[in-house]
């Protein structure tokens, strides 16, 4: 078990630079959630779920401070995060959002640079520094290759990666990502994932909303699960995810075993057809190079 979670269970406040307190958050005058109270533990892979609608997102905005709670606050820090001026926050977290539009004619490169923004003031402009960040965040989402196309031209895969780089190239100690994964095949979903495990075991804060429950568990160690605007459970993976829990909050009957790889746990949804609650035992699959020899009743 992590630092985090040891502290959270022996009942001490878990170390937090972002949070929301008693926050009531939504767009006009429709709310999505009220009196909200949620902390991001420092240093932390949190990954938010639950099923659509729930105010995932919504909360994500909040804590990047796109959303403006009308009631409570959210704090950056110690501090409301308002307070602070607009590129004071984007030198501390920057945020991935779910869609993002290109200026026409960009290129991949001038994009990411994009992300050095908050570094530079009138008598600092480009430096090496930022040259370096660049080049770093484009080899990092590999890219490299594609740093004089333009951004119009690119997948949407592709485009959701230039995105990424941007990020990197911002360079915060706090990373927000709604859905990253959006768009990218699973391959490029896990290849995703993995460079943000990375990120978090350097040291960053990761924050993702995420829809896929196993990845989530198998890369998050913080789990914030939210129903109706509100939060049902936190914890790690191993003790939040459960088939009651499934079942609760996504009314979805299902199996939780061991992932057969990464030992987090594994979400297998039930066949509704059936009421049968044993999973089916797999078949022997054989290995590369088997030729078992027939038996006697294939030779007959």
């Amino acid at each position: 078990m992590n630092q985090t979670n040891e502290v959270a269970r022996a009942g001490r406040p878990v170390p937090a630079k972002v949070s929301a307190q008693d926050a009531t958050i939504g767009y006009d005058r429709r709310v999505v959630s009220a009196n909200l109270s949620v902390r991001i533990p420092d240093h932390s892979f949190t990954a938010i779920i639950g099923p659509n609608g729930c105010g995932k997102s919504t909360l994500l905005r909040a804590l990047a401070r796109v959303l403006i709670p009308t009631s409570g606050q959210v704090l950056l820090d110690g501090k409301a995060i308002n307070s602070y001026r607009s590129k004071e926050v984007a030198r501390r977290l920057g945020l991935l959002p779910q869609t993002s539009l290109a200026p026409d004619g960009i290129r991949v490169a001038d994009l990411v640079a994009r992300g050095r923004a908050p570094h530079q003031n009138l008598i600092q402009q480009w430096r090496e520094s930022d040259e370096d960040a660049v080049a770093a965040a484009l080899t990092a989402t590999r890219l490299t290759e594609l740093s004089g196309r333009l951004v119009d031209e690119l997948s949407g895969g592709q485009r959701q990666r230039v995105w990424v780089a941007m990020l990197l190239a911002q360079d915060t100690p706090i990373m927000l990502l709604d859905e990253p994964t959006t768009f990218l095949d699973i391959a490029h979903q896990y290849e995703l994932m993995e460079l943000f495990r990375g990120l978090h075991e350097d040291g960053k804060t990761i924050v993702a909303v995420l829809h896929d429950l196993n990845q989530a568990a198998r890369y998050a160690d913080h789990l914030i699960v939210l129903r109706d605007g509100q939060v049902v459970t936190t914890g790690a993976p191993e003790e939040v995810v459960t088939a009651e829990l499934i079942e609760d909050v996504f009314g979805l009957r299902a199996l939780v075993v061991p992932d057969p790889v990464a030992g987090t746990p594994n979400v297998v949804p039930l066949d509704p057809r059936t009421s049968t609650l044993r999973p089916v035992e797999p078949k022997p699959c054989p290995l590369p190079g088997d030729n078992p020899a027939p038996d006697d009743e294939e030779l007959r």
